[in-house]
Formats: structure tokens, C-alpha cells, sequence
């Protein structure tokens, strides 16, 4: 394999997209052709959404008819709610999703007559609901109206803050959350996007497949790595403290999360982009601590093993300063990443063949059989 036996498929090409391009040159990423800079300085995620599921930027008036089916999509069936209100308060957010998802599929199951675009919107309206409505319930809310007057305005970003706080974002504070879910929203043939395609390939429905997703999403050398990342940042009291303790980390050969990344060879144009939306929330909030330990410890990463940070590393902290809690950092990547998924699971439809990889065979040689009373 050209990867070795154990290279996780590295540098081996699993098939063809049009979606996106990760790692050109060592740093860039596209969405359809568009440079993510430019994606993440001046697009919304709904048009972003639109692009990725799409092909294409929508108009003025494809941008209102798929906003529109989505906002109208956020209301959940009463069976579903039942079964939210019956997991556990201490279930991880990652397996309420997963559940919710796969529930959601007996409820409204895809069918012939359904359009599978019609499911993308559904869950991207669904899924900040039916998350934040357990949430709220495990939390002692009470029965949270997901669609809440009012709400046929709000983008996804604005809507899952409204859930969340009761009260929206504005200015700075909702850019940067919109801008991490762009940011979020596609990478290629990434584990979960891969894992989902290949369900998507046994003539699976598009519920499956995000299942499939999310499950594989909630490893933490995956998604899971921004919450770690948290933890490591709030370990710290200040620069030099972080600084002699990752030192003395890396030392005992421990993983420092949200560094380095399989494809990207020189930066991660993701985390140069959050960075900045987390230095401008740091410095309105004039709560510095966190974002200096976390300059110090990219110092160190570069310094001590020439490692780069990657998007879950400065995202932790954007999501921070927006007062979301640390188990809700995995299930906002899993919402941006719908979309992502949802075109590949498509673009996997239109000339579909199952994935079968072939495996190097380690074990012995055949054997021959034993009675019982023969064994040793």
C-alpha cells in the first residue's frame, strides 16, 4: 500500500471531487474553485452552503428560496422531542446528534420522491434544534421553541446563539462564529466525509451516511480535538506556565492537540483566519489570558517540533469568548460540516461504486483443523 502498512491511507488518492481542493502548494484550500479566504471574509454560511450543495454561488433569490426552506425546517415531530427527553443528561452532545439524526430518519425517511437537497436543508435546520433542545431540557430549561418568533431571519449561526443564550449575536461575535462554520464547513476526503461516502456507496440513504459522519467525527484525533484543546488552555495560568508545561509534555512524548495536520505541509490557512476573529473577540472582552498562553504555545509547537496549529486550535478559543460550552464545540463542526458531507454523499451518487479497498494480509498461513481432544 502506497501509504506502508500502517499509514492510515496516506498520500493514497481513494477517488475523484469537484468539491474542494486541501493541501495545494502545501497550504491552500478551495471550496468549488473559491479560495477560502475569500469564502471566509465575505460569504455567509447559507451561501457557502448553497455553494458546496450546489456548485455554485447562489443569486439574491436562490439565496432567499434556500434560506427559506431551511428556517422553515426547524421545528422537530413530537416523537422526536420524546426521544431527546429521554437520553441521559450526561450523554456527550456528539451521541444526542448521532441520535437525533438516525431517530429523525424513521420519522421523515428518504424515499424516491424525496430530494435529497430537501434533506440537507431539513437537516441544517433540524440539527442546532434538536442539539440545544436537549441541551436546554437536560439543563432545566424547560421545553425550548426551536423556531422561536422571529427566527425566519436568522441565519444558522444567528439561530443556534438564539437557542443557546436566549439572545442573539451581533457585530464581531457573530462574524466570527459564522466565519468558523465556513471555515468548518468542507475538506475533502477528511475521516468522516470519507466514512460517510463510503455508506453513501452501498445505495445507503443520506441519514445513514451522516450517521456515519458524526460517528466518526466524534474521535478526537477528528473533531474531538478542539475540546481538547480547551482543556489544554484553561490548564494554564499564563505564557510562561504553558510554555514549561508543553515543554515538559513533549518531553514525555504526550500529544499536544490542534497541531499539525495529515495533508497540509506548511500552514493550515484555517487557523491563520480563526486566529484573527479570536484576537478581536480577546481584545473586546479584555480577557488576553487565554490567547497569549495560546501564542506561546504555537511558539513552542514551531519551535520544539515545527508544528503549525490547525483550525480546532484558535477556534476553541473564538468559541470561548462566545460563552459556548466546551461539549458543544464538536456538534457546531458536525452542523457547518452537513454540508461538506452532504455533497460528497451526492457528488458519491452520481457514479457510484461501492468502496471495497483491498487489505495486505498479515496473519499465518493456512492451518490445518483439530479435534478439541487434539489441541494443545
Amino acid at each position: 500500500m502506497k501509504g506502508g502498512r500502517s499509514g492510515g491511507m496516506a498520500d493514497v488518492i481513494a477517488g475523484e471531487t469537484a468539491i474542494s481542493t486541501v493541501g495545494k502548494e502545501g497550504n491552500g484550500l478551495t471550496y468549488r474553485g473559491y479560495r477560502i479566504e475569500q469564502l471566509a471574509e465575505h460569504a455567509s454560511f447559507e451561501e457557502c452552503a448553497c455553494l458546496l450543495l450546489y456548485g455554485t454561488l447562489p443569486s439574491d433569490n436562490q439565496l432567499s428560496r434556500f434560506s427559506a426552506s431551511m428556517t422553515g425546517k426547524r421545528q422537530l415531530p413530537a416523537g422526536l422531542l420524546t426521544i431527546l427527553e429521554q437520553l441521559p443528561a450526561s450523554s456527550h452532545p456528539m451521541d444526542v446528534l448521532r441520535t437525533g439524526v438516525s431517530a429523525l430518519a424513521s420519522f421523515e425517511p428518504e424515499t424516491d420522491a424525496n430530494d435529497p437537497l430537501d434533506i440537507a436543508a431539513r437537516l441544517l435546520g433540524a440539527c442546532p434544534s434538536l442539539l440545544l433542545y436537549w441541551w436546554r431540557y437536560r439543563d432545566g430549561g424547560g421545553r425550548l421553541d426551536t423556531a422561536p418568533p422571529g427566527h425566519e431571519g436568522l441565519g444558522v449561526a444567528a439561530h443556534f446563539a438564539e437557542l443557546l443564550h436566549d439572545g442573539g449575536l451581533a457585530g464581531e461575535a457573530l462574524r466570527a462564529l459564522e466565519a468558523s462554520l465556513v471555515l468548518y464547513a468542507e475538506h475533502e476526503f477528511n475521516a468522516s466525509t470519507f466514512a460517510a461516502r463510503i455508506t453513501a456507496s452501498t445505495r445507503s440513504d443520506v441519514y445513514s451516511a451522516i450517521t456515519t459522519g458524526i460517528g466518526t467525527l466524534r474521535g478526537p484525533l477528528h473533531g474531538g480535538a478542539n475540546e481538547a484543546v480547551m482543556e489544554l488552555l484553561e490548564h494554564y495560568q499564563d505564557p510562561d506556565e504553558a510554555e514549561a508545561g508543553v515543554v515538559a509534555q513533549l518531553a514525555e512524548g504526550k500529544l499536544i492537540m490542534g497541531f499539525g495536520h495529515r495533508v497540509y505541509k506548511v500552514r493550515d490557512p484555517r487557523s491563520d483566519l480563526i486566529k484573527r476573529h479570536a484576537c478581536e473577540l480577546a481584545k473586546a472582552s479584555g480577557d488576553l489570558r487565554s490567547f497569549a498562553v495560546a501564542e506561546r504555545i504555537e511558539a513552542v509547537m514551531r519551535r520544539e517540533k515545527r508544528l503549525f496549529p490547525n483550525l480546532d486550535f484558535y477556534s476553541a478559543i473564538v468559541y470561548r469568548h462566545l460563552n459556548i460550552p466546551t461539549p458543544l464545540f464538536t456538534p457546531l463542526f458536525v452542523i457547518a460540516r452537513l454540508t461538506g458531507w452532504i455533497a460528497h454523499i451526492l457528488e458519491q451518487r452520481t457514479a457510484n461504486r461501492i468502496i471495497r479497498p483491498s487489505a495486505a494480509y498479515t496473519g499465518p498461513e493456512p492451518l490445518l483443523w483439530k479435534p478439541r481432544n487434539e489441541r494443545i
